[in-house]
């Protein structure tokens, strides 16, 4: 495999397009520029980073719409992951991010018996406010409320309401894009995102639950 040297130039116009037109049609018409300069460089990405952050998947394009409103068939992005790292690009450029996007029942006990402590909360609460100071925001699905039986008062009342957490960099379509500058970018929020994925994963770690 080659290495990584950018998304291809028509990147970010596949993706214009499958906004504009979410059919199959436009897909297969389109087929060729989805795997040449999307799926083929960002395999290529994972197999860079792989070296550092272990071996990575591609997700795929198709969208599960058995239960869903949205019965568009195709995703509006490419993601790819090793957990707990993320990239994706789309006709909004690309966003590189670490940490728990999303965090099944048992996840998100742990999580929230672990902020409520003290000690491992305000260590949570620092590494976020160091991965803010170095560009990245803090993002991830919140309760508009509070966990049931937390006092409204809790100083760590914010983190509490997180469902998933993740430190995050998002960049705009650019030239960096087309080019090997983009690996470095990723790389880049991914190091910087590790005191956030390590508590995680120190403090809450994988859903031991049967999967669906």
């Amino acid at each position: 495999m080659s290495a990584f040297a950018g998304f291809g130039e028509g990147a970010v116009e596949f993706y214009d397009g499958l906004l504009a037109d979410n059919s199959r049609a436009y897909w297969t018409d389109q087929r060729a520029v989805y795997e040449n300069d999307v799926r083929g460089p960002m395999t290529a990405l994972l197999a860079d980073l792989e070296p550092e952050f272990g071996a990575g998947t591609v997700f795929r394009p198709y969208r599960d719409v058995r239960f869903a409103a949205d019965k568009t068939p195709y995703k509006t992005h490419c993601g790819g992951f090793t957990e707990p790292f993320y990239v994706e690009v789309s006709a909004d450029g690309m966003l590189a991010a670490g940490g728990y996007y999303y965090m099944a029942p048992d996840q998100l006990t742990r999580y929230r018996e672990s902020v409520d402590d003290e000690r491992r909360g305000e260590d949570l609460r620092a590494r976020l406010d160091a991965a803010r100071a170095t560009g990245l925001t803090v993002d991830g699905t919140t309760l508009k409320t509070r966990p049931r039986g937390t006092a409204p008062d809790h100083p760590r009342l914010d983190l509490l309401r997180h469902k998933g957490i993740y430190v995050s960099r998002r960049w705009p379509p650019g030239d960096v894009l087309h080019g090997p500058r983009a690996r470095d970018r990723v790389r880049t929020v991914w190091r910087a995102s590790r005191p956030v994925t390590e508590w995680l994963d120190d403090h809450v770690g994988p859903s031991e639950l049967p999967r669906r």
